[in-house]
């Protein structure tokens, strides 16, 4: 199984990134689009593993309280687009302490520098143009343990479980 953990995001989060996307073909960058389903910020990629429940035991200690989430800015890595996070201390604390969990459990994942962000679009054709995703924010209570398989139209993301913070009272 290819897993991976992450943010699964609002509606009115989705809604703001799906605007965004459709200002950028308007303004005619062209490339592969990431469906509304996709739409998702990765905490931790771990790749080909054999079994979700180890993943899920070891993260059981990755506790984490509720936080806020908020959009900011559009960048790239090469042709790779996406929409950025505001500067968010409970967000990179969640990460280190997922991966460190990750560690802990000797399951393997990618231990890239976590830049938080949720793709927009790859092999993206085009200058990047002046537009912003909009104000949206959205309330972090859970995160999830995601399969990626590939389907005959893109890849196909399903949960497999879910990691709830501490305490979901904000």
């Amino acid at each position: 199984m290819r897993l991976f953990l992450a943010i699964k995001l609002s509606k009115p989060m989705k809604d703001a990134l799906i605007n965004a996307q459709n200002e950028l073909y308007d303004r005619g960058v062209r490339g592969n689009y990431t469906p509304e389903e996709n739409l998702h910020l990765t905490l931790a990629f771990i790749g080909e593993y054999p079994a979700p429940e180890p993943v899920l035991e070891a993260l059981a200690e990755a506790s984490f309280a509720p936080f806020a989430l908020s959009l900011e800015g559009l960048g790239r890595f090469g042709d790779l687009w996406w929409a950025g996070m505001r500067a968010s201390p409970p967000l990179t604390a969640l990460a280190r302490r997922i991966r460190h969990a990750l560690a802990e459990g000797n399951i393997p994942f990618d231990r890239k520098r976590f830049s938080p962000h949720i793709t927009l679009l790859r092999k993206a054709r085009g200058e990047l143009p002046g537009v912003e995703p909009g104000e949206a924010a959205m309330t972090v209570d859970h995160f999830s343990l995601m399969r990626s398989d590939r389907g005959k139209n893109g890849m196909i993301y399903t949960e497999l479980g879910q990691i709830p913070a501490e305490d979901t009272h904000i």
